[in-house]
């Protein structure tokens, strides 16, 4: 009996080794790997989850925006840029071999899956860039066109505005007020000040995230708040329509018209830096969306906290901008057409 007992032992020992030896294969999680890749109409991510690398094969419908729907595949190394598409997804794929294709500068510029190829797209913000759109019309043709326009009437009771400045109401909330300067997808400068305000009740409760967040060793950094309706004139007007999902009509007033929308991020308490959300802000693409699978596990985490502590205090995340968030109520309030000097 004894001897059963220890060729028991020794077998489970052996397939303990040999499970580890599997998992050591697995693909640790190079961040240059990580990105879209794409071949027609098929697209694909590849991705880091707990620590290790993988495939995500979009399995959206044509009606669907890509990735609402996907299949996922852990990768395990063979040797330098091949490694193996494990076999057990929910697609029941044969494995493949996975090849990643560099340039002479290093950089992954497409990935081969068995027979098929894909090609790497790059956004602007990999290449060192900001996301500019270019607009219609130069800086002061579109802000004179947009200050002789009259914001849409309304009908019906308000409550009347009630503007405060955040870092009145809390100044551990660090200000970036991207449109103080020209470091936005306008590529200019449309507020006067870096200044941000928000409806009372919304900023209060924005302070309270803001508390919350210090125990996760973060804080909210302000993109933009309160915006006057000549600023989102100037946004529709400048924006090509194939990318107007992305800035609000005028004709209808914005949420940020209104006191009632504001645009964050964290930043690290231990360094004062912004941290990657996974998409930088104002990004006009599909890495901009709070569903976007894709970048690193800490990344997704980061924007399913936010999306949970604003929604715990009456804010809703914007299907296309993980930044976004319009306060409960927002209706409430009237479209406002004032500078940030005559507040």
């Amino acid at each position: 009996m004894r001897t059963t007992l220890i060729k028991r032992l020794w077998r489970s020992s052996l397939l303990l080794v040999a499970c580890w030896f599997w998992l050591a294969g697995l693909a640790s999680a190079n961040p240059l790997l990580l990105g879209m890749f794409e071949k027609d109409d098929a697209r694909l991510l590849v991705r880091e989850r707990a620590g290790q690398l993988e495939l995500v094969f979009d399995a959206s419908t044509k009606t669907e925006t890509p990735f609402d729907s996907y299949s996922t595949y852990p990768l395990q190394i063979l040797s330098g840029s091949r490694y193996r598409l494990l076999a057990y997804g929910p697609l029941r794929r044969e494995s493949a071999v996975v090849t990643f294709q560099q340039d002479n500068q290093g950089r992954v510029v497409a990935i081969r899956v068995g027979e098929e190829q894909y090609t790497r797209k790059f956004f602007d913000v990999e290449q060192g860039k900001t996301f500019q759109i270019k607009p219609s019309l130069p800086a002061e043709a579109l802000r004179k066109q947009a200050l002789t326009a009259q914001p849409p009437t309304e009908r019906g009771d308000l409550l009347p505005a009630d503007l405060v400045e955040l870092n009145d109401l809390d100044p551990t909330l660090k200000l970036d007020v991207r449109y103080a300067g020209k470091n936005n997808f306008m590529g200019m400068q449309l507020y006067d000040e870096p200044r941000a305000f928000l409806q009372r009740p919304a900023a209060e409760a924005l302070a309270r995230v803001n508390s919350l967040l210090k125990k996760y060793g973060y804080g909210l950094i302000v993109y933009d708040a309160y915006r006057p309706w000549y600023v989102t004139k100037m946004f529709w007007d400048a924006t090509p329509d194939s990318q107007k999902i992305f800035v609000a009509d005028p004709a209808k007033g914005s949420r940020h018209n209104r006191g009632c929308a504001v645009d964050v991020g964290f930043y690290s308490l231990a360094t004062g830096v912004p941290v990657d959300m996974g998409s930088d802000y104002d990004e006009f693409s599909i890495r901009a969306f709070p569903s976007y699978p894709g970048g690193t596990g800490e990344q997704r985490e980061r924007r399913e906290l936010l999306r949970l502590l604003m929604a715990g205090e009456g804010f809703t995340v914007y299907p296309e901008e993980w930044w976004h968030f319009d306060f409960s109520g927002w209706e409430k309030y009237p479209i406002l057409n004032l500078r940030f000097d005559e507040l």
